[in-house]
């Protein structure tokens, strides 16, 4: 599955578009990259750019960004409002899926590295990506902005991770930069039925992580506490990683609490929605619905389903759009105005636009295979059916989940319903991926082949794409197999009612299992590799021999209760 990142660069420049122009247009050049924001602020001359894509891709738009930059703003006619010590002053990158921050931050450092090398700017490693916990916080690397670089520059405190430790007239240009990794932010605001300011910041400070100030006997009116140092104590609130203050929004007519989740790995946006709903109960008021300001990442909206699914005792092994629609609903995310996935999370804006097999209907996939076109072929066909027989598993885990939704016996079969999912989401894909394959062969095919140099280029490319066709029906054939665990599980324990349909669904992974074992056969036959070939025609022999025996076992059970 792709990793993705997310890039939010901060430039020293807010009033000249032009300047700002010539930096994104750098990003945009990138191909895996999608710019999202260009947020210029005049007051602050500051401005923020957010833009996501796979990491190399991303740490390669993010290093061009910088270049230019560098080349376009100079630090030393700069001022503004906002604190500052650098062209591109902060520079983090953010994990948004199937990337760790562990992954995150060695990319980070990398990008680091490679700025302070090849572009001569003095380098601060902060939050995750940090080497030392002093330089974890942006504050203490930035102390001083621009104008203490100068001096702090050749300290032993605070020479630079990477880059020129010393000030001449390029690093007076372009100041010092601060990489980091951090967690995902979510601008997130929460609607309520009231018009009251106060009354929202009452809620605010009870679920903010700062809390509110502490005080003597009544806790708005009493006597504030002070510490030894003269300065308020604070009552801590009831959310992590939360920061959060009442507002009233003459637009909609609502107060709303508006919040910044800055790490939902501790607080996620459900839990922050129901602590809030809560509290406002407590004050006598009532929350109404939610609203996302920018953007999130599929696998927070999906937890949020999941979630309020839960708290239903319904499954939750059901599709992506239905688990999102019950996100939607259950936060009131469409309450002030349509909420559109494609448009709010993130992988969903950076899906490919071209067609895909899995987007046509029925009818249309039946007739574009049986054209005279040559793809989709018999690989994309064999993992449709292990995508339709992993299905009908999922769709018997789901019935008995609903028939157990009195007792506990409910969450084993949505357990087993999403185990289901996971596979014929995972086949689904493999149907356009064996045609991109295909496609692959085709292309290297096309190649020139005028010179020797072109030829050895051509047979390369030839090569390297026949490897691919072989590794991914090899790929289909392990998980038809591995999907037929769920079908198995449905034939034992399942819906009675149902067993046929788990009968169905083995026969038609094994004829996925099957298929894809065709498509490996023909592809190797004359590559030249045979110690690959001789590797994977092994795995493949065992795999179809494992299908079988599991195949047959749940027939059995299956023609045993019909």
């Amino acid at each position: 599955m792709k990793q993705i990142i997310e890039c939010v660069p901060n430039f020293s420049e807010g009033r000249d578009l032009s300047v700002i122009k010539k930096i994104t247009d750098e990003i945009e050049r990138v191909e895996g990259v999608k710019l999202l924001d260009v947020d210029p602020g005049h007051a602050t001359n500051r401005t923020v750019v957010t833009f996501v894509g796979t990491p190399d891709e991303v740490c390669e738009a993010a290093f061009r960004a910088v270049k230019k930059a560098s080349e376009t703003i100079d630090m030393s006619k700069h001022t503004g409002a906002h604190p500052r010590f650098g062209a591109t002053d902060v520079c983090p990158l953010v994990p948004v899926s199937n990337i760790s921050m562990e992954e995150t931050v060695e990319y980070a450092r990398k990008l680091a590295k490679r700025i302070g090398e090849e572009l001569n700017i003095p380098i601060y490693c902060y939050e995750f990506a940090a080497f030392t916990e002093k330089r974890r916080n942006l504050a203490n690397c930035r102390s001083g902005e621009y104008e203490a670089l100068k001096k702090r520059l050749i300290t032993d405190e605070w020479k630079p991770d990477f880059g020129p430790a010393e000030w001449n007239s390029s690093v007076a240009h372009t100041g010092a930069t601060a990489v980091g990794a951090r967690n995902f932010l979510v601008a997130y605001n929460i609607n309520l039925n009231t018009t009251s300011i106060h009354r929202a910041n009452s809620i605010a400070f009870d679920v903010r992580e700062r809390g509110r100030v502490k005080r003597e006997g009544h806790p708005i009116t009493g006597k504030k506490v002070l510490d030894s140092n003269g300065k308020p104590v604070y009552e801590p609130g009831l959310l992590k990683s939360v920061k959060a203050i009442g507002w009233y929004i003459e637009e909609y007519g609502v107060a709303q609490i508006s919040m910044n989740l800055t790490d939902i790995s501790i607080t996620p946006v459900h839990i922050a929605f129901d602590t809030v709903c809560e509290r406002a109960q407590a004050h006598g008021l009532r929350v109404t619905g939610s609203e996302l300001v920018g953007i999130m990442p599929l696998q927070a909206i999906l937890d949020a389903g999941k979630y309020f699914l839960k708290k239903q005792k319904r499954s939750t092994g059901i599709s992506d759009t239905e688990i999102i629609k019950i996100a939607v609903k259950s936060l009131g995310l469409d309450e002030l105005g349509p909420f559109d996935p494609k448009k709010k999370i993130i992988e969903y804006m950076l899906e490919d636009e071209t067609d895909k097999l899995i987007d046509m209907d029925l009818v249309k996939f039946c007739h574009t295979t049986a054209s005279d076109a040559p793809a989709p072929g018999g690989g994309s066909i064999a993992a449709y059916m292990g995508a339709l027989g992993a299905a009908l598993g999922t769709m018997v885990a789901n019935l008995t989940a609903h028939k157990y939704r009195h007792d506990n016996r409910w969450e084993e079969y949505s357990d087993w319903a999403e185990k289901g999912k996971y596979y014929h989401d995972l086949l689904l894909k493999m149907v356009d991926e064996d045609t991109n394959a295909f496609n692959k062969i085709m292309e290297a095919y096309g190649l020139p082949k005028s010179n020797d140099e072109e030829k050895e280029a051509r047979k390369q490319a030839i090569h390297e794409a026949t490897k691919y066709a072989i590794e991914i029906p090899l790929k289909t054939m392990k998980i038809c197999f591995e999907s037929m665990e769920v079908m198995k599980a449905m034939a034992t324990t399942g819906l009675h009612a149902s067993i046929s349909d788990a009968g169905v669904g083995a026969l038609a992974a094994k004829a996925g299992v099957m298929g894809a074992f065709l498509n490996v056969k023909i592809n190797t036959k004359d590559f030249e590799d045979k110690e690959f070939v001789n590797k994977v025609l092994k795995e493949a022999i065992e795999i179809e021999k494992q299908a079988s025996i599991t195949e047959n076992q749940i027939l059995e059970l299956v023609e045993s209760k019909l």
